[in-house]
């Protein structure tokens, strides 16, 4: 379709809602994006951007300034809670042509938005949106605080908990996981020096498990900590915790991680929920994107790219089609199988991390020791040497 002068309107200036506004503005589209906070700022902590995620920043003109703000890990590092090496995926070899980024959110946020500005895309912050419904043949979005709008097209970028998809999609009911998982970050010179190498960790217990990354040059620390527990906790990533909790949580750990812990002042608590599939992202000229249509569990680190990805594929799908209606459709069928089976391989690689049986994670991670770096990451070929831009 032409895309000179459409005008869409986009709900979540997150990462996917930033990207889409992106790929559909450089096609000549003029776009509204809306956005609860009232600016973009230090929002959030780490997020890890995989090869897949990296070619859609690269197809969109951004590769050198997001690699300007990137961390690059040496290697993937597997532990038992007591700090024994499991073992060491490199990546140091793969940095050049499939580089394995690590970001502070906010850092990431900056490039995109000003990316976006630099488009021409219509900001409009300090809109929380409270109902979406089909108007003809566009929606009208109603907010708290301001007048509804009438739009032609709507994309919603708008999260987990997305409005627009419990407005007019209607999905199941998410299930808890029984899983909850703290985050934060630690500045390093609260640590003993060499504490933490450039790789990713991941500690590995009974019924939990600890991530670390270092960010911003070396000079925090992230951590995303997940515990299994009965006590049901709200879905979403930004309902502050006691640090005691997350402390007694891991009592009698590594000794990095009890370091890293102690010097935690603020974390978030959330609890981790199974969204089975939806039926369907698009109706009409009102589509899904991201988190409200795919939730992921962390297990992969694909929230974020899942979110590049339907960006790049939805701008390209519009272009290609007859008319808006046809081009959300069309978007809808090249990503959904892929992104169910993103949200099916996380939820399957919960397990690995929280053996209980101490004998089975004795024979799980002596396989682990025995396998080469090569075929372990070779797994996962099908989803970080996938490029949307090129199919």
């Amino acid at each position: 379709m032409e895309m000179n002068g459409a005008e869409f309107s986009i709900i979540g200036a997150g990462i996917g809602g930033l990207a889409a506004a992106i790929a559909l503005s450089r096609k000549g589209a003029k776009i509204t994006l809306y956005d609860q906070a009232k600016a973009l700022g230090e929002v959030g902590a780490g997020l890890q951007i995989s090869p897949n995620g990296v070619a859609v920043l690269d197809a969109l003109g951004l590769k050198d300034k997001a690699a300007a703000l990137a961390n690059t890990p040496d290697a993937i590092v597997l532990r038992d809670y007591k700090g024994a090496k499991v073992t060491r995926l490199n990546l140091n070899d793969k940095a050049d042509e499939s580089p394995y980024w690590q970001f502070h959110r906010a850092d990431l946020l900056a490039v995109l938005a000003g990316a976006a500005r630099k488009a021409g895309v219509r900001f409009c912050f300090d809109h929380k949106v409270t109902n979406v419904a089909r108007n003809g043949a566009g929606a009208l979005i109603e907010f708290s605080e301001q007048e509804s709008v009438l739009v032609d097209c709507l994309i919603a970028a708008d999260g987990v908990r997305s409005v627009t998809r419990a407005a007019i999609f209607a999905g199941e009911a998410a299930e808890f996981t029984g899983q909850v998982a703290w985050r934060g970050l630690v500045p390093t010179d609260r640590l003993p020096d060499g504490l933490f190498a450039n790789e990713t960790q991941v500690f590995m217990g009974k019924g939990r498990h600890l991530v670390t990354y270092p960010l911003r040059g070396g000079s925090v620390i992230n951590f995303v900590a997940v515990e299994e527990r009965q006590n049901w906790a709200s879905e979403g990533w930004n309902i502050p915790d006691s640090p005691e909790n997350l402390r007694n949580a891991f009592s009698g750990w590594a000794a990095p991680v009890e370091h890293l812990l102690a010097a935690v002042d603020h974390t978030f608590l959330w609890g981790l929920f199974n969204h089975p599939p939806l039926a369907r992202w698009s109706d009409g000229q009102v589509a899904l994107l991201g988190d409200s249509c795919h939730p992921m569990l962390p297990y992969l680190a694909q929230g974020a790219v899942m979110g590049l990805e339907d960006a790049w594929v939805l701008a390209d799908a519009l272009e290609k089609s007859d008319d808006i209606p046809a081009g959300l459709r069309d978007y809808e069928n090249r990503r959904k199988s892929r992104a169910t089976r993103v949200q099916n391989a996380a939820k399957r690689n919960a397990w690995g991390y929280h053996l209980r049986t101490p004998g089975f994670r004795g024979m799980a991670h002596t396989i682990l020791r025995n396998s080469s770096s090569d075929r372990l990451l070779a797994r996962y070929d099908w989803l970080y040497k996938h490029d949307v831009t090129k199919t």
